[in-house]
């Protein structure tokens, strides 16, 4: 019986495996894997995933706070993300009188939103590929501290040319092992309410303990919501 185990794991090992799943950039959908993405029961096309001229996918999704997600959900701004990402806001707007970690809060109406002070949104504007550009001034007799040098040199300038005077945050990253580099553009927006948000026995139930296995049993949610200017630009709290 071991023998045949051991047999069998080594046939198996040889085995391709498919690979699938993962995190893909927006931008190379359609050139990666959107055709097999449809196949797979995917309705939306690459275009309406990701599109710079037109409303797509990506104008839903927010980085929130710069370390988690958040998804719009009306034309209003609302915006869904977990209590654990807004955790640190909520406890920020909390008070001994008006405990919301302890005691949930929900806003009736949005003069009762509280704003959240040092928190924005972050919507990607495009994204953009500078692996030729980089690749150029690069050659295989530099060292590795030369190599970086001229990376760098290239981050701050591509950040420089797409940021439109500190209109927008620009990053820059490489990719599959450095040899790959993409710029991504966003647009910051800091006038960011608190809605509502369950009490701390139902957002946070579990803990880090539960947060990590599945199924959760936990109301790990809060509500949140982006305000701007009448020409829905980035605006200051008032």
């Amino acid at each position: 019986m071991k023998r045949l185990f051991l047999l069998a794991a080594f046939i198996l090992s040889f085995i391709p495996a498919k690979a699938d799943e993962g995190m893909w950039l927006m931008m190379l959908i359609k050139r990666l894997n959107g055709v097999d993405m449809q196949k797979q029961g995917l309705k939306l096309t690459p275009e309406e995933i990701y599109s710079v001229n037109h409303s797509s996918l990506k104008d839903a999704i927010v980085s929130f706070g710069g370390f988690c997600t958040g998804e719009i959900v009306s034309k209003e701004g609302l915006i869904f993300t977990n209590h654990h990402c807004g955790y640190g806001s909520i406890a920020a707007l909390s008070t001994p009188q008006k405990d919301h970690l302890t005691n949930g809060f929900w806003a009736m109406n949005k003069k009762e939103e509280l704003y959240a002070k040092d928190l924005y949104v972050r919507f990607l504007v495009r994204m953009g590929d500078a692996t030729e550009r980089i690749n150029s001034k690069l050659n295989n007799q530099m060292s590795a501290s030369q190599r970086q040098d001229i990376i760098n040199q290239e981050f701050k300038a591509i950040e420089k040319e797409n940021n439109e005077n500190g209109k927008y945050t620009v990053v820059v990253r490489s990719f599959f092992n450095g040899n790959e580099f993409y710029y991504f553009v966003y647009q910051d927006y800091k006038d960011i309410r608190l809605v509502g948000t369950p009490t701390n026995s139902i957002g946070k139930f579990g803990g880090d303990t539960d947060n990590w296995e599945w199924p959760r049993h936990t109301g790990d949610f809060a509500v949140f919501r982006v305000y701007a200017d009448a020409n829905g630009n980035p605006a200051e709290y008032s």
